[in-house]
């Protein structure tokens, strides 16, 4: 009988390859070198000039000198906390407003506008095409005194409603809470409604239907699936909105009165007009480091950091 061959030694493993030469590894921190410089230039470092203002004493014609004067800080918020709480509530009546009128035209056009999403998108940016501060203006003849829709508010016993409430004052609504809210609202709204949108744009539309083959309710299917999956367009809409809205001072510089003045009023004034740089710097950083904790806070809360 033929004897079977032996077999051949086993072969030595390959040599592993060694991995090409990756050329142009530093290429992405080449493409982000401009950013950062320009963060560096117009951020960091006027906000170190700003750090170092809040800390001195002095007056514009003697010079202003470093004595590391904390004080300014206190003074700052003893005297000017009721524009503080002002802002915040001003800012968050805004929001609240920019959220209940922003998620339904969001809702509509990503999901029932159709061939008319387009044009909508165009009509919710057009403000954009305006300067913010004819826009603004536009609200002194909106609101005016002897205006429809004053006269519409007198007619429906709305403006009794607000002025109970301390919004208005009589029979007008220029130059009260209502009116800075009525414009940080329209000039914000946008801000509110394209994150949304971003946001319920990406759900999948068979995730509804799945819900209902489970006997879900439209509310709650709305509850459950949609609104919890725009949770990050709501922050994002949220903060967008808030943020400038609480440093805002051109709404209540023209639809207020010196009883609805902002802090941004006050950082404006100590700026350009008092001269007094120091209380203005520590009136910046103090609104700052308060909406930074706020929206910290609010992030937590919300339970989301997946932002559009």
């Amino acid at each position: 009988m033929p004897t079977l061959a032996e077999a051949p030694p086993p072969l030595a493993p390959p040599e592993p390859a060694r991995p090409p030469r990756r050329r142009g590894r530093f290429t992405p921190y080449w493409l982000l070198l401009p950013g950062i410089l320009w963060l560096i230039v117009f951020f960091a470092l006027p906000l170190v000039y700003q750090a170092s203002t809040s800390v001195q004493t002095g007056s514009l014609e003697q010079g202003y000198k470093v004595t590391w004067h904390f004080a300014t800080y206190w003074h700052a918020l003893a005297e000017y906390w009721p524009q503080f709480v002002r802002s915040v509530l001003y800012a968050a009546a805004a929001t609240v407003l920019c959220l209940l009128l922003g998620y339904p035209l969001a809702y509509l056009i990503a999901f029932r506008a159709g061939r008319w999403r387009n044009l909508i998108m165009i009509l919710v940016i057009a403000p954009f095409f305006t300067s913010f501060l004819i826009r603004t203006l536009a609200w002194k003849t909106i609101l005016a005194d002897n205006g429809p829709v004053v006269h519409a508010l007198n007619t429906l016993h709305v403006l009794d409603v607000t002025g109970w409430l301390g919004w208005t004052a009589g029979d007008r609504v220029l130059a009260t809470p209502l009116a800075v809210v009525c414009g940080l609202t329209y000039n914000f709204l946008p801000f509110m409604i394209l994150p949304l949108y971003s946001s319920l744009e990406r759900i999948d539309v068979r995730l509804h239907e799945a819900a209902g083959d489970l006997y879900a309710r439209p509310w709650t299917t709305f509850r459950k699936v949609t609104f919890s999956l725009s949770m990050p367009g709501v922050v994002s809409g949220t903060l967008l909105t808030f943020i400038p809205a609480a440093g805002d001072y051109v709404n209540a510089e023209l639809l207020g009165s010196t009883d609805t003045r902002m802090i941004g009023n006050v950082i404006q004034t100590q700026f350009l007009r008092v001269l007094d740089y120091p209380t203005a710097a520590a009136l910046s950083f103090i609104l700052m480091a308060a909406i930074l904790a706020m929206v910290t806070i609010y992030i937590r809360r919300a339970g989301t950091e997946d932002l559009v």
